[in-house]
């Protein structure tokens, strides 16, 4: 599975410097401790464990688990037995016994520049403690579910901590989602209580969360589920109106006055923004509670596999799945991976630009960061904003030495040039890492060159929110790079290629990417759904976990993610991966973006239907068509629909500007490629 030695050809290298620091210094130090991994897991893992804190230990087997439906139920269980507490793990740990009172948990970056708040490990846990005070007056106690609809703000990991330590369940629901996105979410975990904040801006743009909110909670009691409490936050509020217990501070760009919008709107015509709405039956002000609470709270010691939070990841019937992790798998795993996927040092500063409302920002913005007392930047705003260097001038600003982003991110970026890039140092950063779709090797080349400057390796990583973590990865200084490979599996996986009758491929080949047994911090089950999750992971092919995505390894043992599975099309009896359709097409230089879907087509069966987004400057027009065609993670279920001209899109919160469908619908050609 693990090639004997690390190729030599075709593959980029890390530093010597870096090789000198590193956790995993050597391609053979990371076959050594894979193959321990693998064949001890009690005892790795069990090494990982010794640094946190454990109420009891565990009584059972390390991990225990069925991945076969035809033996009966399937389950994962991890320390069974054991009782600990995340929150007082994360947090009571570092600052009391490793001594992190006072360094910094957080750099937040608001949306406005000049927007900044520093807090550290000891104001974070007095607040933590303090609101977890505020959920249990409201009667919020262990296993009860919490909707969190929150910005980029430091309360937002305020609240899911504070879930955390007395046992509740939170479930945060993306700030981009619409009313009855949230109305679902919060009816399918069967959410005791609501957290919001009045409104942010996401770059120029005002979002109005409460009003978002109580349209979604008014949509909840139409359906006959009522949501007794609302906790708002202001987020909009001006300085002097705020009151004390808010660890990010109001906005600059404050909420305009309503008699200065009415004027403006009569000069130009435009909607002034809506006042916050209040109903004092339901809502409570988040700083009205957290004022008097007391910052001395005792954590709720949880067992094993108990709950931690449930996420909503969209399916591909259009239903999300509420995706369910328990405590302490998903603790080792994310810390583990954290550490040795970013080398992380105690001197680094980190930043993941994901939103904390995906499974990236719970692992590697909350929990893993965290586990190893790292010092992070928590952003609020847009790369664009207020300009393309947005994101350069804060790796400058706090020294940041990891970073880790989306390949949409970068391409986004790319279309740019390199000049806002190198209007920066950079000098700050050591590890560049990728997340959330297969990385086209034209971007990471750029990504590697341009913002790296070829001194810094990139960790172009594999995983979902089922797997709670990475699970194929390289690691900095012990695997070769290969542009656009997903290179090995993390310590404790065992992937394998099936193809389409479920037989195991060796050597160079493609199909389907499976994982053979478990990890610590993979998912549990559906939320109140066990039976959809057997039939989605485990159904197609008995004893496997199914990723849904395609695989390609390599004559060295490299993994390359093709894309998912139902994103394969057969065009003439060629079997096509979309993700290699896009790579192809945003190699030329005309192209910024790129998503390919399937249609059907009455003589071929399938055909090829491409969205390409150009770069800056450039026109579309026959020409270029003719070199795309010859040429060559948006949502593709949606693109496909809107290929066929279907208007029943299903479910569409994963889309953060989702007027772009309508967009797409006007400008649809009648002819696909």
């Amino acid at each position: 599975m693990i090639p004997d030695k690390a190729p030599g050809e075709e593959v980029l290298h890390a530093s010597g410097d870096l090789k000198k620091q590193a956790h995993i210094p050597s391609f053979e130090k990371y076959k050594e401790l894979y193959i321990r991994s693998v064949e001890s897991p009690e005892e790795f893992w069990g090494d990982v464990a010794e640094d946190f804190f454990w109420k009891t230990k565990y009584t059972g087997k390390f991990l225990d688990y069925n991945f076969d439906v035809t033996k009966g139920d399937i389950f994962v269980k991890c320390m069974e037995g054991a009782t600990t507490n995340i929150c007082y793990n994360v947090l009571d740990r570092n600052v009391h016994e490793r001594k992190l009172g006072d360094k910094v948990a957080f750099y937040w970056e608001g949306n406005e520049p000049g927007d900044e708040k520093t807090v550290t490990y000891r104001e974070l846990l007095q607040q933590v403690c303090k609101f977890a005070n505020v959920l249990k007056s409201q009667g919020v106690k262990k296993g009860d579910r919490v909707s969190i609809y929150m910005p980029m703000v430091v309360e937002l990991v305020v609240a899911m901590l504070a879930c955390a330590r007395i046992g509740a369940v939170h479930a945060i629901v993306f700030a981009g989602f619409s009313a009855e996105s949230l109305c679902e979410r919060i009816m399918d975990s069967q959410c005791c209580i609501l957290i919001t904040a009045d409104g942010f801006y996401r770059g120029d743009k005002l979002i109005s969360l409460k009003l978002i909110a109580d349209e979604a909670l008014q949509k909840c009691r139409d359906k006959s589920f009522t949501v007794e409490k609302c906790i708002m936050l202001k987020r909009l509020t001006k300085e002097d109106e705020a009151s004390s217990g808010s660890l990010s501070p109001p906005v600059k760009r404050t909420c305009p006055d309503l008699q200065q919008e009415k004027q403006k709107e009569r000069l130009r015509k435009v909607r002034p923004p809506p006042q916050v709405p209040w109903n004092p039956e339901v809502d409570l002000c988040w700083h009205s509670l957290i004022g008097g609470a007391s910052e001395e709270c005792e954590p709720v010691w949880c067992d094993s596999e108990d709950p931690l939070f449930i996420l909503y990841t969209s399916g591909s019937t259009g239903k999300p799945k509420g995706v369910l992790h328990t405590v302490s798998g998903y603790m080792l795993y994310t810390a583990a991976t954290f550490k040795l996927v970013f080398d992380y040092h105690s001197d680094d500063v980190y930043w993941c630009t994901a939103d904390i409302g995906w499974i990236t920002g719970h692992s590697y913005i909350t929990y893993g960061p965290l586990a190893n007392g790292a010092t992070s930047v928590l952003f609020e705003g847009l790369p664009t904003y207020p300009d393309v260097s947005r994101m350069w001038e804060i790796v400058d600003k706090y020294h940041v030495s990891k970073f880790y982003t989306a390949p949409t991110a970068i391409r986004l970026l790319m279309k740019y040039g390199s000049e806002p890039v190198q209007k920066y140092n950079r000098t700050s950063l050591k590890i560049l890492g990728t997340v959330g779709e297969p990385i086209n090797p034209e971007a990471w080349q750029w990504y590697y060159s341009v913002v790296g400057e070829k001194r810094c390796p990139v960790v172009d990583t594999f995983w979902q929110t089922e797997t709670g973590g990475h699970v194929m990865t390289p690691l900095p200084a012990a695997t070769p790079m290969k542009p656009g490979s997903a290179t090995f599996p993390f310590f404790g996986v065992v992937p394998a290629i099936l193809n389409e009758s479920g037989e195991e491929l060796e050597g160079p080949s493609e199909g389907y990417l499976v994982f053979k047994q478990p990890w610590p911090g993979v998912m549990r089950t559906v939320y109140g759904n066990h039976e959809r999750f057997e039939t989605t992971y485990f159904k197609k092919f008995p004893g496997f976990y199914v990723t849904g995505d395609g695989c390609r390894r390599d004559k060295d043992g490299y993994y390359w993610i093709t894309g998912r599975i139902d994103d394969m099309l057969n065009v003439s009896g060629h079997l096509l991966s979309t993700a290699e359709v896009e790579s192809a097409l945003v190699e030329h230089e005309a192209v910024a973006e790129a998503a390919v879907v399937g249609r059907p087509h009455p003589v071929k069966g399938e055909s090829l239907y491409c969205f390409v987004t150009l770069n800056d400057g450039i026109n579309y027009n026959q020409k270029l068509e003719v070199e795309l065609k010859k040429q060559g993670k948006i949502m593709r279920r949606v693109l496909r629909k809107i290929a066929c001209n279907e208007q029943d899109l299903g479910d569409v919160s994963t889309l953060a500007d989702s007027s772009v469908i309508e967009q797409l619908f006007e400008n649809r050609c009648c002819t696909a490629v």
